[in-house]
């Protein structure tokens, strides 16, 4: 697979997003109340998510969900390309800030934490539980970097991103569920994704 494939691919992804998600405005708190329901996270465990860009599905509303039950929040930040993303700590109400990159962000004063659960964006995903991101590598360095403490990766979508198959690199890592607004789908960890 080229990188022209992959760009095609992203375009793509792209396009049926921007066409669909509108038609799903209740999927942000159905998906909330899926991973809520689906996703075991124990009172005091620090889970981290992401403050949509412009039709991703929000992952605001789960977050808002899990510190209620007491989990601890937070939110990623990009510390400079080609580098692991970084995680402040973030509670509903919380300001954010709009960085250079177009995401929103705590401030640089919120405390540094390191999260055992992680909701990831996406723009597609196939049944073996590949993800197709933005082209950045943000997550797949960031998901390397935490591998070996376990990090519980979970991959939060639209029904419709689903794909039969996505192209998978050396680098690609794998998540371990994806959340949508239809439920939770579970992927088995086999010699295939190590």
């Amino acid at each position: 697979m080229t990188v022209a494939d992959k760009a095609a691919l992203r375009a793509k992804a792209r396009a049926l997003r921007q066409t669909e998600a509108s038609k799903h405005p209740y999927a942000a708190r159905a998906a909330a109340k899926h991973g809520l329901d689906g996703i075991s996270v124990p009172s005091g465990a620090m889970v981290a998510g992401y403050a949509a860009i412009a039709d991703e599905l929000e992952a605001l509303p789960w977050l808002a969900g899990l510190a209620a039950r007491h989990a601890g929040t937070a939110l990623p930040c990009i510390v400079a390309p080609g580098r692991p993303l970084i995680f402040r700590a973030w509670r509903p109400m919380d300001v954010l800030v709009k960085t250079r990159f177009g995401t929103r962000e705590p401030p640089t004063s919120a405390p540094e934490v390191q999260p055992s659960v992680l909701i990831v964006p996406l723009l597609a995903y196939d049944a073996r539980g590949y993800r197709l991101g933005y082209g950045g590598g943000y997550y797949d360095r960031t998901l390397a970097t935490l591998s070996g403490s376990s990090v519980q990766a979970i991959g939060l979508a639209y029904a419709f991103q689903k794909v039969a198959l996505l192209p998978r690199e050396r680098h690609d890592e794998p998540l371990d569920a994806v959340v949508t607004e239809l439920g939770v789908e579970w992927f088995p960890r086999t010699l295939e994704h190590l």
